[in-house]
């Protein structure tokens, strides 16, 4: 039974890094075709352009990929320390470390930060832990996930690219999986943050599709009819539409994240894990999109005063 787990184990990672390499293939081959582009705008100076594309490429590779990844899996994992005694000096190392992480990323109260960094031995360090998890931690970690679940929402609804919301769907869920990993102080198990990956993986394509997403596919055939009618609304709504279901995917990523750390470092039950993972990521959906939808408005509104206020200082001055 061992060994068919650790098979199990091994195949997750082996598909995950099918998919980063899957991932990287499709990622070269959109730059190379708009570096091209670049290098045909002009005779003398494309290739330096090309250059230089290629080159601001790879400064937002790093920050938006590989340094999230190196982030992540530096982290320490709190699976290994549920295999072992917890008064384990290996294991006590590992709650220490947490501790630190947890200190360093986040803004505790006083005391809780104190609770973290002065303690008497490793049960009261556990205790302290466990206390900072559920009255601080779980609470930001929920901030996180909405906040860039409406960055995806408001950046899909805006572009009208199917890669490029790919690419942003995958780079943002990767930073949020930081994110999360850096709130809490601890990453998931190897064979965790391998399921993440293709979970990420598959997320990023599924919103490259939802580009072809129309109200006809959503809506009933009478309320499209009722749409046509009024100018822009229709595409306005395809365009939220598509936006809100990539922010559901983004919710459901952060959720499972979530599940995964809590699972791994033992912070709640695998019961009520799993009877709320899909509660909240349905309770999640309708705050973020009605921030966001109520984002576009504030930013109209406020491009208009700011408009009538110039020209009002214009004609003051005259």
């Amino acid at each position: 039974m061992k060994k068919k787990k650790d098979r199990s184990k091994y195949i997750y990672y082996v598909i995950a890094s099918g998919c980063l390499i899957l991932f990287a293939l499709i990622l070269i081959s959109s730059l190379i075709d708009i570096g091209e582009k670049f290098r045909n705008l002009d005779d003398r100076f494309g290739k330096y352009i090309e250059i230089g594309f290629y080159c601001l490429v790879a400064f937002l590779t790093w920050i938006l990929i590989i340094h999230p990844i190196r982030v992540i899996v530096k982290s320490p994992s709190l699976s290994i320390v549920t295999t072992m005694d917890k008064h384990d000096s290996r294991a006590v190392k590992i709650y220490k470390k947490v501790s630190k992480n947890i200190v360093k990323n986040n803004d505790l109260p006083n005391d809780q930060a104190l609770m973290l960094t002065s303690y008497k031995n490793s049960d009261e360090l556990l205790l302290n832990l466990n206390y900072v998890f559920e009255n601080t931690i779980k609470k930001q970690l929920n901030r996180v996930i909405i906040s860039n679940a409406k960055t995806v929402m408001i950046s899909t609804a805006i572009c009208q690219s199917a890669r490029f919301d790919m690419l942003t769907v995958f780079a943002v869920n990767l930073k949020m999986v930081k994110e999360l990993v850096q709130k809490c102080g601890f990453r998931p198990s190897m064979k965790n943050l391998s399921k993440l990956t293709i979970n990420v993986f598959s997320t990023a394509l599924i919103a490259e599709g939802l580009e072809n997403l129309t109200l006809d596919d959503v809506m009933p055939k009478s309320a499209v009819n009722a749409i046509a009618d009024v100018p822009m609304l229709g595409k306005v709504l395809e365009s939220v539409t598509q936006g809100a279901a990539n922010a559901l995917l983004t919710i459901r990523i952060g959720c499972v994240t979530r599940r995964y750390l809590f699972a791994d470092g033992s912070v709640v039950t695998k019961e009520d894990i799993r009877r709320q993972a899909y509660k909240e990521t349905l309770k999640i959906l309708p705050m973020v999109v009605a921030d966001t939808v109520s984002f576009f408005p504030k930013k109209i509104v406020k491009f208009f005063s700011k408009n009538k206020n110039d020209e009002e200082v214009v004609n003051d001055a005259k």
